[in-house]
């Protein structure tokens, strides 16, 4: 049933469209990564650190905030 839907919807060339596109997102993603990755590692150092601890704090804060109104 789906498969009689999904042939109705694409066209051959959408289908090969959208193929190449997903291909050439992935490759620009990947090199997009690569380009960035030495920057970030200069840049933000110990990011994740800081994140883990600003969550650990807003979860904190709402459990704080939970006792605090019952």
């Amino acid at each position: 049933m789906f498969i009689l839907i999904a042939a109705k919807m694409f066209t051959t060339g959408r289908i090969i469209f959208a193929s190449l596109f997903v291909i050439a997102f992935i490759v620009l993603m990947y090199f997009s990564y690569k380009k960035d990755a030495e920057n970030n590692k200069k840049h933000y150092q110990n990011g994740a650190l800081y994140v883990a601890i600003g969550l650990a704090v807003v979860i904190a804060l709402l459990f704080l905030s939970k006792l605090l109104t019952k």
